[in-house]
């Protein structure tokens, strides 16, 4: 064959086998182009997403906002505990409902007792609450019980705070130490002229131990295990105590520190380590008396997330470990409230940012 005719045989080879490779690239785009659009619409589709929050646990990641949060299961959770909380609930709690509607929460105070810590975390034992508020640790004799229900605990820290003291605003006395604050409700001090101060009878107030994790923290750790005085006389609630203590000259009453502090008929009392080294639990200069409500001592916040002041505490989530809704419940709860939302809403609320 000459070479003039093999020239347009090559060339139509040519063009053919462009032809086919261009086809072929076609149909592979074309083909990927199809399943990549599945996979993305898998990734994306918020259904599936939701379906799967119901069989993994959380991831732990907060992110900013309420509405970052993930993993947060659909449905009404009961849940209770510590009086401590109080305007966390109030505040925050409300927050996280309205941004997250799918997750509705039902506060629920115990039938035969009084709401607290204590109470809160036997209640989550017993299966009537999907997670639980606590203002202690949680106790040996409490991990032992859920293990016995076949689940354990997990206790989250969310949030900062202290044990405030308040005394009668007349009262004429710089601080206490924490020997002496022990010597009072022990029954050792029973007139403020032993400690510095005016010829007064003291006369001390505290909710019962069985009433929540404050007063046990306080027996634990101020008291040392000791009972209390029988000269001490036991309220329902701080509102009450704290009623008291305004008119009574030499009362004394101990809670937490944003139930304390902003109170305008009471004083909170600085507190130290060793004695004329205390540390005010509020910001100086204090708000006098006469000046509040208009104005309304803040908490020392630099004092408590150092050390400083001498009694402080976590605030802790407590969630039940049974890779169910009740720990997807509790877990997506701590998330809210570790998220930098979460966190500025507790501070507003008068407790202590943990992160």
């Amino acid at each position: 064959m000459s070479q003039k005719n093999e020239t347009p045989i090559l060339v139509l080879s040519l063009l053919i086998t462009l032809a086919l490779i261009a086809g072929g690239l076609w149909w592979f785009t074309r083909k990927s182009s199809v399943d990549l659009s599945k996979i993305t619409g898998q990734s994306n589709n918020p259904s599936s997403s939701s379906n799967d929050t119901g069989n993994r646990p959380s991831s732990g990641q907060q992110g900013s906002n309420f509405t970052s949060v993930q993993n947060v299961p659909t449905g009404l959770f009961n849940y209770g505990g510590s009086t401590s909380w109080a305007p966390i609930r109030l505040s925050v709690d409300s927050a996280i409902q309205a941004a997250r509607p799918e997750f509705r929460l039902r506060y629920v105070e115990p039938s035969s007792s009084s709401p607290g810590s204590g109470t809160g975390i036997q209640s989550l034992i017993d299966g009537q609450l999907a997670f639980a508020q606590s203002s202690r640790p949680i106790q040996d004799q409490e991990l032992s019980r859920a293990r016995q229900r076949g689940f354990t605990l997990q206790q989250i820290p969310v949030a900062i705070d202290g044990l405030g003291v308040a005394v009668n605003p007349n009262l004429n006395i710089p601080g206490l130490t924490i020997e002496q604050l022990r010597s009072i409700y022990t029954g050792k001090t029973t007139n403020w002229n032993q400690l510095g101060g005016p010829d007064v009878p003291i006369q001390a107030y505290s909710r019962r131990l069985s009433d929540g994790g404050t007063v046990e923290l306080f027996v634990q750790d101020i008291l040392g295990g000791q009972a209390f005085s029988p000269n001490v006389e036991f309220v329902s609630t701080t509102t009450q105590a704290l009623k008291k203590v305004a008119g009574s000259p030499g009362g004394i009453y101990f809670a937490s520190a944003p139930e304390v502090v902003p109170q305008c008929s009471i004083k909170p009392l600085p507190l130290g380590r060793t004695q004329g080294q205390y540390v005010a639990p509020y910001q100086e200069p204090f708000v006098l008396p006469n000046l509040c409500p208009g104005k309304r001592n803040k908490l020392n916040i630099e004092a408590f997330q150092s050390g400083n002041y001498p009694i402080t505490r976590n605030l802790f989530v407590v969630v039940k470990q049974n890779g169910q809704s009740e720990q997807l419940a509790g877990s997506a709860y701590a998330n809210f409230l570790l998220t930098e939302q979460g966190q500025e809403m507790i501070s507003q609320a008068g407790f202590v940012k943990i992160r």
